[in-house]
Parts: C-alpha cells; sequence; structure tokens
C-alpha cells in the first residue's frame, strides 16, 4: 500500500521574493504546452549487496504486513498470471502497464502477460476518483486487495476475513485500487508498487534504500533490487505453504544463483527500524497533524535516529523530513537540513535519486538568494538521477531551477528553451496544464527582481 504521495515542495517561505518580471511573463506567453514526455522502460541495475542483507530483507519483506502483523506462510500466484485494466482506464495507464508486464517478463522471469477474452484475470486495476477512494481508506494513496472483484465488493467485505491477507493459502485473484484523475506519474508510481505487493512482499522496509518497498516513496518505479526480490519469489524451489525457516533454508542457494555478485560482499549490520521512529515519521507526514506536531514529530524522529548512530538513509530521511517541516517557519533550520541530508544520501552512492530529491531544494534556496551558478552546479550534479529513477516532476524541477538560473546570468535563449523542454516532462509529472503551469509560476517567484524592464 502507497501510504504517501509526496508533493514536490519548493516554497520558501520567509524566504520568498517578488516574481521575476522575464519569468512571470514567460509563464504566461506558453498558452499551449508542447506534447507529453514518457519514459522508455529500462532495465534497472542492481546495485553491490551481500546475499545475506538480500535474504534478510527477502524473510522481513515476506513473512511481515505493514502493520508489524506476522504472516505465518509464502502465499504467490502459481502458474501463468494474468492482468487486466478495468473499462475507462487512463490512456497513460496502459502504455505504463505494458512498460511493466515486459520488465516483469525479463528482469524477475514472471510468466504474466494481458488477459485475452474470456480467460481468467488473476490481477485486476481499477481505477476510480481518488476523493472516492480516500472517503474510504484515506490513509493510502492506492491499495490492493485479494480475493475482491472491484470496488463495492471490497466496501462489503473491508475488515473481513476475506480481504485478509494473512488467510491466504495461494493467490488466485486481487484487485489493485489506483486513483484514475491524478498525474500520469502517480499512476504509474501506484502501478509499480501495488503490482509489487500483488505478486510478491507485502512489506515495506524503511531501511531499504534502493527498492520500492519502502515507505519514503523516493523510488517510484520497481529497481534491480525488486526485480531481484520477484525473481527469487517465484523460483522454483519455493512453494505456497512453506514456513519462514523453510524458505530461508532454500534462500542461500537461490540468491547464490540468481546474484554470484552477492556472495563474496560481507553482510551489514543493520539494526532494527523502532516503532517510535516510525510512527514519528507517520505523524509528520501523514494527513491529521497540526503543523506544530508535525515539526516536532520530525525533530523526534531526528533524535530517534542519531540516538541509535544510524549511518543509512533512516536518518538522511528524518533530516529529509525536518527540512520539509521547518521551511515556513525556520529556513536556516530547514536548510541546515536539507545539508545534513544531502552528506548521508551522498555517501550511500552517486547519482541517488534521494540526494536529488534533497538538490532540488537546495538549488531553491540558491535561486532565491540570487546564486545562479551554484543552481546550474546542483542541477547539472543531480539530474541523471531524477532520469534514472524515471521521475518526470523531480526532472522537471530540476531543469525549471536551472532554465531561472540562466536567465539570471543573462542566458535568455538558453533559459527558454530549456523552460519549454521542462514543459513535457512536467505534463507527465505534474497532469494537468493549469498545475505545469503552477509548477512554472512558483520556480519563476524564486527568482530575485531584476528591477522594471
Amino acid at each position: 500500500m502507497k501510504k504517501y504521495i509526496f508533493p514536490m515542495m519548493l516554497a520558501l517561505a520567509g524566504c520568498a521574493v517578488p516574481v521575476n518580471p522575464v519569468a512571470e511573463r514567460a509563464v504566461a506567453t506558453q498558452t499551449t504546452l508542447p506534447p507529453m514526455k514518457v519514459f522508455i522502460s529500462k532495465p534497472q541495475r542492481v546495485g553491490p549487496r551481500a546475499n545475506a542483507d538480500i535474504a534478510r530483507d527477502f524473510l522481513d519483506l515476506s513473512f511481515q504486513m505493514e502493520s508489524g502483523r506476522e504472516l505465518e506462510r509464502f502465499t504467490r500466484f502459481e502458474g501463468p498470471i494474468r492482468i487486466a485494466t478495468t473499462r475507462g482506464a487512463p490512456a497513460s495507464l496502459t502504455r505504463d502497464l505494458d512498460g511493466l508486464i515486459g520488465r516483469l517478463q525479463r528482469e524477475a522471469g514472471i510468466d504474466i502477460r494481458r488477459a485475452r477474452q474470456g480467460e481468467t484475470v488473476n490481477i485486476l486495476i481499477e481505477t476510480l476518483p481518488r476523493a472516492t477512494m480516500q472517503a474510504i481508506v484515506p490513509q493510502a494513496a492506492c491499495f490492493v486487495v485479494p480475493r475482491v472483484q472491484n470496488w463495492s465488493e471490497f466496501r462489503r467485505s473491508r475488515r473481513t476475513a476475506k480481504t485478509d491477507w494473512a488467510s491466504l493459502e495461494k493467490r488466485e485473484r486481487v484487485t489493485i485500487f489506483i486513483p484514475g484523475d491524478v498525474s500520469p506519474q502517480e499512476i504509474r508510481d501506484c502501478l509499480h508498487e501495488e503490482t509489487a505487493q500483488a505478486l510478491g512482499p507485502l512489506n515495506d522496509l524503511y531501511r531499504l534504500s534502493d527498492s520500492v518497498f519502502n515507505d519514503d516513496n523516493f523510488h517510484t518505479v520497481l529497481t534491480g533490487f525488486d526485480m531481484l526480490v520477484l525473481r527469487a519469489y517465484y523460483d522454483p524451489s519455493l512453494k505456497n505453504g512453506m514456513t519462514r525457516d523453510e524458505v530461508a533454508a532454500r534462500l542461500p542457494a537461490i540468491l547464490s544463483r540468481l546474484n554470484p555478485g552477492g556472495q563474496n560482499i560481507r553482510a551489514s549490520m543493520q539494526t532494527p527500524t523502532p516503532r517510535a521512529w516510525s510512527r514519528a515519521v507517520e505523524t509528520a507526514l501523514g494527513p491529521k497533524a497540526s503543523d506544530e506536531l508535525r515539526l516536532k514529530s520530525a525533530k523526534r524522529a531526528v533524535e530517534i535516529a542519531n540516538g541509535a548512530n544510524w549511518r543509512d538513509g533512516r536518518t538522511a530521511f528524518s533530516l529529509f523530513i525536518l527540512g520539509r517541516m521547518s521551511m515556513a517557519t525556520d529556513p536556516d533550520l530547514a536548510l541546515a537540513s536539507y545539508m545534513q541530508a544531502a552528506s548521508f544520501y551522498q555517501s550511500m552512492g552517486s547519482e541517488t535519486v534521494q540526494a536529488a530529491h534533497v538538490a532540488m531544494q537546495m538549488a531553491a534556496f540558491a535561486l532565491s538568494s540570487g546564486n545562479a551558478d551554484a543552481v546550474i552546479g546542483i542541477v547539472d550534479a543531480n539530474i541523471s538521477a531524477a532520469r534514472i529513477s524515471e521521475n518526470a516532476a523531480l526532472l522537471a524541477s530540476l531543469m525549471m531551477l536551472k532554465a531561472e538560473a540562466l536567465a539570471l546570468q543573462g542566458k535568455s535563449d538558453a533559459a527558454s528553451a530549456l523552460r519549454i523542454d521542462s514543459l513535457g516532462w512536467a505534463r507527465y509529472g505534474f497532469g494537468s496544464d493549469r498545475d505545469v503551469r503552477a509548477r512554472l509560476a512558483e520556480i519563476a517567484a524564486l527568482t530575485p527582481r531584476k528591477g522594471p524592464l
């Protein structure tokens, strides 16, 4: 279940300056936006990781639910898997589903394809208005449910044994519910995560830095690690009904075959994530808390991470959240938090999408202070990570920031070309023309006024 769709934060309350007239005019005169740009689905690289770590992660993902509830047995689909969408699915969903199916076939070795007329559907994808979904399940951006065929049946059966994953002996039919009135990128993000959970693990782990099975939601398309987990999940040596110990006994041989490079890497010593930290994060990011409580919870998450001496993505994510929650009231704290988060993320490896998210915020600070050189340097160092992770909203935002910096340097032609190029990605990432223009105007508003034309 995808819990959060993170807004692409940029507004720097306390730092904002009057709108640059040049940028404002560019937004107003762009009456027709260019065609939407889309990513071509490509295999994602599997980073170096010890097989002992992968086995531990596999077990924690597969034998526990996000609520913390233990699962007694291993379940998956047996035989060919057929997937379909309900009538009226957005065109972008149809295209992105084809790309996902191709990747699952090639990278995870799963026998999955679209259901033909008359075939039994194992995974059904139903789209409906976001407001309809969140009136019933307000904490979820999208989710997957076993043993139901449509939204009406889910409403009748929720909170009953019928929709209880723990009661399954094997998987035969599930339905994924996705909002159809959001941006193409949000639809695709839900498609990837919920299809992965429909097929395999039901849990998310904050300690995973290179996976969609992580509630930080930085990775929004299935990664190389995720495909490796799914390939192992459907290995012939695993069977429905196996216990955790039985699966654990088979994993070393499975991973030795699938990831031979991981045999010679030393296992890491990651500590468990305490529930107190997860609660602090969920409160800071959840829909119900006051701004004061959000900030307090973000600070608490940082305190817990520092107390545990974590040197991984959990500390960086805590700092990232603190940066977001303090922007409106304490820009200095926000910038300091982002800088610390960037240091942690950069230590995890080059070109990480997490570092690119932090970089976007730091570039916004640099732009608001009129430091064009810094903006361009920050964007150039991080833009490839946005492309690799197929995050169009992030990519477009970085391009818009650089375009404003080029304009500050007097390079108006280069700025205009880059700004227009960003709009095709923005249409995929943000959706409606109104939202695209709003994003462009928001970034233009960060640029210091240069005086009357």
